[in-house]
């Protein structure tokens, strides 16, 4: 039996780690240098980072994955820093150093993570401003700050973790600006108490950050990101005030959103989630989605490492019970009553941290959505309130070329959908969701003998070992 997962952080090594213990033949393709995902992401070869300042309580957990994936390297094909950009029945298009490959699979797991979730803002592509998981890589993988003077802002979990992790390694944080109201994350403590560790924890970090001196606002409005070359200072309004701070760089998010394309293009259903205002894979307590085709962690729904841990455990059973393979060793009972608790934990991280739909529906007319074609929220609204104008988020990229750029809609994409059902006053789901279509990134492009663009310079198809 083949076994391809795509994606070696917490949920895709744990599948591997199940398989190659039952005798399955295991590739894990992995867009990275090096397993471990956004959240284990190891440091660059021959930067030294305090582990420990860095990741705190979570450095055991980092030490124990990467002891994991070395007990494990050798005994499944590892392909690191190669792109899995398109499915093709139980074909795997691959492409690594510019040169693309096929991997044929009996089962396939997706284990592809997650991207931030954005929000459009005046100044939001100014240099300077980055998403939060784009200051975490900077950090984790080549120990860069990514400004002297830095406001951490949005909502997101990883708007306290960024704050402080960044505090720890001696950067200045100015400020932490939080859109949801600490009322909403008081409404929110029943769920969030499904996780008390957790819980208290994030608790902990608000509060370091405070005893640091570091100023934290609660149910703020970010107004505008401003500057000349670069971003200078944040407008924002608090309490019926406006107030500006100066900083030289900017982190934010609201939180993340699964990274579904491959899913997509797999030929998985998708169901919509009102909690998280997404769409997302359908798949049983076990990550089954589909013929063959079995999805973990964060790519299915945003959990965090330890769900992605025990999602790709139980995906691996899954994959090994649809074989007919005995699976030992795994307590499988257990392990869904775990995941189940951690959901109702997520999904109060939902209602602490809330989407600000409405921010979108008041964007000004001028702010940028679809950054990569250059998509006014204007443009957006002038085609939407055109006669015939779309009604359908796919129709809406058709029409106006928002989400065919160079992220395929993975940050304009949730914005137009918003603008969508704003404009028409339907509920969100009615407008739909972007499709995926191969390549899921930008890959090379070389011309064959014929004159015709072909993938890279050769196309072969090759067995997984």
């Amino acid at each position: 039996m083949k076994v391809t997962i795509v994606g070696a952080g917490p949920a895709g090594v744990a599948a591997a780690d199940v398989l190659a213990a039952h005798g399955a033949a295991v590739t894990v393709i992995d867009e990275g240098g090096e397993a471990g995902g956004q959240i284990y992401r190891r440091a660059r070869a021959g930067l030294e980072l305090d582990v420990d300042a860095l990741r705190g309580v979570e450095a055991p957990n980092y030490r124990s994955f990467h002891a994991v994936f070395e007990r494990l390297r050798g005994r499944i094909d590892y392909r690191p820093q190669t792109l899995a950009w398109g499915i093709e029945e139980k074909r795997l298009r691959t492409i690594s150093a510019g040169v693309a490959d096929t991997v044929m699979f009996d089962a396939l797991i997706l284990a592809t993570g997650a991207t931030d979730r954005t929000l459009p803002i005046p100044g939001w592509t100014l240099p300077g401003v980055f998403t939060l998981g784009g200051a975490q890589v900077l950090l984790k993988e080549h120990g860069c700050l990514i400004g002297r003077r830095i406001v951490f802002c949005g909502s997101s979990p990883l708007l306290y973790l960024a704050a402080k992790q960044y505090h720890a390694m001696g950067a200045e944080v100015v400020a932490v600006l939080d859109t949801t109201s600490f009322t909403a994350k008081i409404g929110a403590a029943p769920e969030l108490l499904a996780a008390p560790q957790t819980f208290a924890r994030g608790l902990r970090y608000m509060n370091a950050l405070r005893g640091a001196g570091v100023p934290i606002h609660h149910g703020v409005s970010l107004a505008a990101f401003e500057g000349a070359n670069g971003v200078e200072r944040i407008r924002f309004r608090s309490r019926g005030g406006e107030h500006v701070i100066a900083c030289d760089a900017i982190a934010y998010g609201f939180g993340l959103k699964p990274e579904t394309q491959l899913a997509d293009l797999a030929g998985v259903e998708f169901r919509y989630d009102a909690t998280f205002r997404q769409w997302l894979p359908d798949a049983d307590r076990d990550g089954r989605c589909g013929s063959d085709v079995y999805i973990a962690g964060d790519g299915a729904t945003i959990g965090g490492a330890r769900i992605a841990a025990l999602t790709g455990k139980l995906a691996a059973c899954a994959v090994l019970d649809d074989f007919k393979i005995a699976v030992s060793g795994v307590p499988r009972a257990a392990m869904r009553r775990e995941v189940a608790r951690l959901r109702r934990f997520q999904r109060g991280l939902a209602r602490a941290f809330a989407w600000p739909a409405r921010a979108i529906h008041d964007l000004d007319d001028l702010v940028l959505v679809c950054r990569c074609e250059g998509i006014t929220a204007g443009e957006l609204r002038a085609s939407i309130r055109a006669e015939f104008g779309p009604t359908e988020v796919n129709r809406l990229k058709a029409i106006t070329r928002c989400g065919m750029g160079r992220c395929q809609g993975r940050f304009c994409g949730l914005p137009g959908a918003e603008l969508i059902a704003y404009a028409l006053n339907v509920p969100l789901e009615a407008v739909g969701r972007l499709r995926g279509q191969a390549p899921v990134k930008p890959i090379p492009l070389s011309i064959g003998p014929a004159g015709n663009a072909v993938v890279a310079a050769r196309d072969e198809t090759s067995a997984p070992a």
